[in-house]
């Protein structure tokens, strides 16, 4: 007999407590819980042969950016081909094994595009929907992300028990493709229907950064506390917002206060926290801020993980701790990686050579100082740079260090045209914009002053 999941549809599963678990761990992934492995493996203990939760767990281990966990994704598409062998399966079943497959022959937005397939026949399994928004997320692909949603969203009402996920997964991708009143109002309806949305939560507070309202962001975290702190290591990336908002005031001290307590609380070397660690000190310098030695641990950790070469986003983190560590032969080693899959025929091909190599050479060229270098390798990037993955929030760093460096290189009309651009896509001038527009003007009435010939000493007779 089979049983059904909580949205209603099939599956390969007659153990009723394993039933249980396994919506258990589906809300809880939803929620960016915790508990999400705890629930899985509790399902898998008592149903080793279902065929979906390994399949489920294989992506679960590549959305981690980690390379030994490739091994283990690799293990669970076995244990999911070994079940499908020896019981059939429904269609959305072996779409999950499919897209598992295809994403470990390097190909991850076939195995977005085979889950979309599969989530416009069963458009309120929401675990679908989320990984196809995973995914497309880890891939830079915001229209995607958004069409995904958009495609099923009408089957979603008040009384689906996933509806307040799927409100902040349109909130977020509506956020990441500019209709910011729209993204604030979805995300804020969420939480009334799932209170532990944390992605929608965040997704909020991202309409807080793009359109320049940091004292209101911070106010909206603040005052739910409760929103993300049953997380996982997303918990850190929410805190990570708050010291954002917190530094767009001026606050220094309180966001670097914010890195010790919380974001760095936990020394992890998950790619997530390395990424709201190093781009958090990287603003701090920006802004003249000493931050002490908290480069040294980033570094350390990133030069284990600086051969990893199985997410572009986390390997230019990496590398902003290694330079600023002085990790040399770290450097060396992530650089050389990024070449050699620059030429790969997988999707790591195009975005390590469109994307990844240009801005990592560029990082290295304005570390050491070189900066129409380093603006010129960022800048032959910059349009591409989305496929790298994360948010326009999270890639913001790349664009300051690029600002930065044309505005010490001293092409102030080109650090002021990068200024307009980053505003316009993001609605509103922050405290960064400000400050940087005012230097290009004092820079500009400078040169003026240099050029102006009536000011130049005349000629002794």
């Amino acid at each position: 007999m089979r049983l059904s999941d909580q949205f209603g549809y099939d599956l390969t599963l007659s153990d009723k407590e394993a039933a249980a678990s396994w919506n258990a761990a589906i809300l809880a992934f939803l929620a960016h819980g915790k508990t999400t492995p705890q629930h899985l493996e509790t399902c898998l203990g008592r149903a080793p042969d279902f065929a979906l939760g390994h399949a489920t767990r294989g992506l679960f281990c590549l959305l981690l950016g980690r390379r030994e966990l490739y091994a283990t994704a690799r293990e669970c598409l076995d244990a999911a081909k070994s079940s499908a062998a020896q019981t059939p399966l429904t269609a959305r079943e072996t779409a999950v094994i499919d897209a598992l497959a295809a994403w470990l022959q390097g190909f991850p937005t076939r195995s977005a595009d085979i889950l979309d397939a599969a989530l416009i026949k069963a458009p309120e399994d929401t675990l679908l929907m989320k990984l196809v928004h995973a995914i497309r997320f880890v891939l830079g692909d915001a229209a995607g992300m958004r069409q995904s949603v958009e495609r099923v969203f009408s089957a979603y009402d008040e009384t689906h028990p996933a509806y307040g996920y799927v409100l902040g997964c349109r909130a977020f991708s509506l956020e990441e493709t500019g209709e910011y009143r729209l993204a604030e109002a979805s995300g804020r309806k969420g939480l009334q229907f799932a209170a532990d949305d944390a992605w929608g939560l965040h997704a909020v507070a991202h309409v807080h950064d793009m359109t320049g309202r940091s004292e209101e962001g911070a106010g909206w975290l603040e005052n739910h506390p409760n929103g993300w702190a049953h997380c996982n290591n997303f918990g850190y990336h929410v805190w990570w917002h708050l010291a954002l908002m917190y530094l767009d005031q001026g606050n220094a001290d309180k966001a670097l206060a914010l890195y010790d307590s919380d974001i760095r609380k936990d020394k992890t070397d998950d790619y997530r926290d390395i990424s709201n660690a190093a781009s958090l000190l990287v603003r701090l310098e920006l802004e003249g801020i000493d931050i002490g030695a908290r480069w040294e641990e980033l570094a350390l950790l990133s030069d284990k993980r600086a051969e990893d070469g199985c997410n572009v986003f986390a390997d230019l983190h990496y590398l902003l701790a290694l330079l600023n560590g002085g990790r040399r032969m770290g450097t060396e080693r992530l650089l050389n990686g990024l070449k050699e899959r620059a030429r790969s025929e997988t999707d790591m091909g195009p975005i390590c050579a469109e994307a990844g190599l240009p801005t990592g050479l560029g990082l290295e060229q304005y570390r050491k100082g070189n900066y129409a270098s380093a603006f010129t390798l960022l800048t032959s990037a910059r349009d591409n740079l989305h496929l790298v993955g994360g948010s326009h929030a999270q890639r913001d760093v790349f664009e300051r260090i690029t600002i930065d460096a044309a505005i010490r290189a001293g092409f102030s009309n080109e650090a002021e045209k990068l200024i307009d651009s980053r505003t316009e896509k993001r609605g509103a001038l922050d405290r960064f914009a400000e400050q940087r527009l005012d230097v290009c003007d004092k820079m500009r009435r400078a040169q003026q002053v240099m050029e102006d010939e009536n000011l130049r000493a005349a000629d002794s007779v």
